[in-house]
């Protein structure tokens, strides 16, 4: 069930640049979430604009693989978000829109949580942090089912079950715990500040849904395998393209 949590008993590298990250975007979040929640459109289209400079800054020291897992994270995000929301309405923006610096703001949030997965902390403590989102997950999860809240969460529940699937049977767990810690602070931040609201009714099977769902971070999850999943076959893609048009020049 472990198989792929790392070994604790190895000497990981200590790099200053995996926490910059984390901590810029963790600033970045609450900053910008809680402008946004009184914010007009068109400071929406600015946030936008420093987002995307950001995110560009940030991918400067990056490889060409997490690069590629970014920007697969970020169209599949976008779509997502454009789905979910704006045709399903599974949670709605203040303007009914997806906002400018959504995009690029999935793409900080997971690198960051590529770079809390690789950062010493993380792989040293790997099976404490695991079990500690357990328990926070599970209590949460179990509150909003008790019927104690007036806005009850049967698909965060659902979700963190989906969510604990994927922490042990997954092959990227430290992703999905990075993905937890910067999901969950910008959940709670962004539906607290009025920047979007999740729908107390799940628009496909009915079920109640918390604002946000407990289990919220099982649907960033499924951004992070996708990225992690299809960056090497684009480019492996892209490299078999290049080849060839080497191949075709040179005759």
């Amino acid at each position: 069930m472990l198989n792929h949590f790392p070994d604790p008993a190895v000497n990981y590298p200590h790099r200053n640049r995996d926490y910059f990250i984390a901590g810029f975007t963790f600033f970045c979040v609450a900053v910008s979430l809680v402008i946004d929640g009184s914010a007009s459109p068109e400071t929406q289209k600015q946030l936008g604009v420093i987002a995307w400079i950001f995110l560009i800054g940030l991918l400067v020291g990056e490889n060409k693989e997490v690069r590629m897992q970014v920007v697969v994270a970020v169209a599949f995000a976008t779509a997502g978000e454009h789905f979910a929301s704006i045709y399903m309405e599974g949670y709605t923006y203040r303007f009914g829109n997806v906002p400018s610096y959504v995009p690029p703001g999935h793409g900080m949030v997971y690198l960051t949580a590529v770079a809390l997965a690789r950062s010493r902390l993380f792989l040293l403590n790997a099976r404490k942090l695991a079990i500690s989102v357990i328990l926070i997950g599970g209590l949460w999860s179990l509150w909003g089912i008790s019927g104690i809240p007036e806005q009850g969460d049967q698909v965060g529940a659902f979700l963190f079950c989906i969510f604990v699937i994927c922490l042990f049977k997954g092959r990227s767990p430290m992703v999905y715990l990075g993905a937890f810690f910067i999901c969950t602070w910008l959940e709670v931040i962004g539906t607290a500040a009025g920047t979007w609201k999740w729908a107390s009714i799940e628009p496909v099977f009915n079920w109640t849904q918390g604002n946000p769902p407990s289990g919220v971070a099982a649907w960033y999850c499924l951004v992070d395998a996708v990225a992690i999943g299809f960056s090497p076959k684009i480019l492996n893609g892209l490299q078999k393209m290049n080849n060839w048009y080497k191949t075709s020049l040179s005759k």
